[in-house]
């Protein structure tokens, strides 16, 4: 049981380091005709004095570029590796989803495989077996249980995985970014999950690149670069600062410039020029009325040949809430820009908005499996939105109410 009044996890100027050899020496005629190769190394810190403390029931992300040390941290976390300096505390038993497959036995059917990775986790054989059911429920396999796992596919072995995960009775959680081979209904799935054992205040570090559910999900978050923390605090702060270094350091090393603007991300094969708010009748507008037809539109003006670019936009609240998105995601391709070449963008839609002023971030993106920034401007142009009706809620949407008859007794 968790001691109370204590951190759910304490980590105190953890250190790792790495020795990566230069050149390798694989046979023994090697060895034997060169005795000296191979034998130089260098040091590569993976994680360099991390320090922070998980309260009990929070929701916490560790974000961070590709080789930023957010796997290492966690596999020291969960004893994989042992840190080379510092001290990592755990109150209470710990179930960990770092890497897919581990602990499962490909020659061995599902259920086999539940009843191993189960009690591995904590759970005692007895309550093992109870739980199979809602194991194989969970992750939809009932058809495929006495297959070998060497014959599933990688979405399948991860759907197992995660579901004897949320099975153990555990009051910490390890979860790495695996859950990206699931398809989009276990993912949705997992969501679910993840917002019912938030409700339940149960204690999570989740390892992540989406920072949509950095902000949908977490307390705090952390963010990592080059092995040390450099933003700790609320998700919407860590997340505008992960994209800050994982854009504009990129877009910088490749200019040979610093960038000049903050809250700008993107490599500028194209920039948004200008952003504006319209109203019904098609004018520029710095205020909308409730309820009328409007619209938000962005120019563009290309620097480079771009191949059916994403064009989108986010509206938030002045609280920060994202209360609308748009883009031409799932809309045919956009077509084939050159240089030179200028575009305008107009989003138009229904005004339900309630009373207030809210700031829009357009952007143009490169689309694929990840989403690869061209152009993206916080909070580039704002609008205040009227209305007549008072509302304590963020849409004022139109309805119908109906009161029946009262029946007298």
């Amino acid at each position: 049981m968790p001691s109370p009044g204590l951190p759910a996890v304490a980590v105190d100027g953890v250190s790792k380091t790495f020795r990566l050899p230069h050149e390798r020496v694989h046979t023994l005629k090697e060895r034997a005709l060169h005795p000296f190769r191979g034998k130089s190394h260098e040091q590569f810190p993976a994680l360099a004095d991390v320090s922070f403390a998980v309260d009990g029931g929070e929701f916490f992300g560790i974000v961070g570029r590709n080789g930023s040390g957010k796997s290492t941290l966690l596999k020291c976390l969960a004893g994989i590796y042992a840190a080379d300096r510092g001290r990592i505390y755990v109150n209470g038993r710990m179930s960990t989803f770092i890497e897919l497959g581990v602990g499962f036995n490909d020659d061995l059917p599902a259920r086999d495989n539940v009843m191993i990775n189960a009690t591995m986790l904590g759970l005692s054989p007895r309550e093992a077996r109870r739980r199979y059911d809602a194991v194989i429920d969970f992750a939809e396999l009932h058809e495929f249980e006495d297959l070998k796992l060497k014959n599933y596919s990688s979405g399948m072995e991860v759907r197992l995985a995660f579901s004897v995960m949320m099975q153990v009775d555990a009051e910490v959680l390890l979860i790495d970014e695996v859950l990206a081979v699931g398809d989009a209904a276990f993912q949705q799935k997992c969501f679910d999950e993840f917002a019912r054992i938030r409700r339940q205040g149960r204690t999570v570090l989740l390892v992540t690149h989406d920072m949509g559910n950095v902000q949908r999900f977490c307390h705090r978050a952390m963010l990592l670069e080059r092995g040390r923390v450099v933003e700790l605090g609320e998700p919407d702060h860590v997340a505008a600062r992960y994209l800050e270094v994982n854009f504009l350091r990129e877009s910088a090393a490749r200019d040979g410039d610093e960038p000049s603007e903050s809250g700008r991300y993107g490599d500028r094969r194209a920039e948004i020029v200008e952003a504006w708010f319209e109203d019904e009748a098609g004018e520029r507008a710095a205020t909308l009325p409730s309820g009328r037809r409007c619209a938000f539109a962005f120019a563009v003006r290309f620097h480079e040949p771009v191949e059916d670019p994403l064009f989108g936009v986010v509206l938030a609240d002045d609280r920060g809430n994202p209360v609308f998105e748009a883009s031409n995601a799932r809309l045919p391709g956009a077509g084939a820009f050159a240089a030179g070449d200028a575009a305008t963008v107009r989003i138009a839609f229904d005004n339900v908005l309630s009373s207030g002023r809210y700031e829009a971030t357009p952007a143009i993106a490169r689309g694929g499996s990840g989403v690869a920034w061209i152009d993206r401007r916080e909070r580039l142009a704002s609008v205040v939105v009227t209305g007549t009706r008072p509302t304590d809620a963020v849409l004022d949407l139109p309805f119908e109410l109906e009161i029946g008859a009262r029946e007298r007794r």
